[in-house]
């Protein structure tokens, strides 16, 4: 299933979400800027998935250009509240400039970084 928000922002500004689902885990495929604008809408997307109890998932991440602080604030609300209910929130294929933000602000110690997509399915 493809999701892309429209609004009347340019379209360089709104990240493309694409929701799918393998077996037990639900991906969620961010491109663009997980900022301000798209921040809420993937985390809506991600407790929706919660609600119907999914609490495995993976955030593929290859095609995030950009991170603010109101991604990180998304990412680190999503580990907690799947952490309660004994689930996991796992990223994969971050750019090297994505990971430098999750480093510098020590989220790397918080969130659960896998190199590859493979790596992450073989943790859950």
């Amino acid at each position: 299933m493809e999701i892309q928000e429209n609004s009347s922002l340019s379209s360089a500004m709104i990240a493309d979400l694409k929701e799918e689902q393998q077996g037990d885990v639900y991906i969620l495929r961010i491109k663009g800027r997980l900022d301000a604008v798209s921040a809420p809408i993937a985390e809506k997307k991600i407790f929706e998935s919660i609600k119907r109890s999914e609490y495995k998932i993976l955030i593929d991440m290859s095609g995030v250009n950009y991170l603010s602080s109101a991604g990180m604030r998304m990412l680190l609300s999503t580990t907690k509240r799947l952490r309660a209910l004994s689930g996991k929130l796992y990223l994969s294929n971050l750019s090297v400039e994505v990971l430098d933000v999750l480093k510098m602000s020590g989220f790397d110690h918080i969130l659960d970084v896998f190199s590859t997509e493979q790596d992450a399915f073989r943790q859950f």
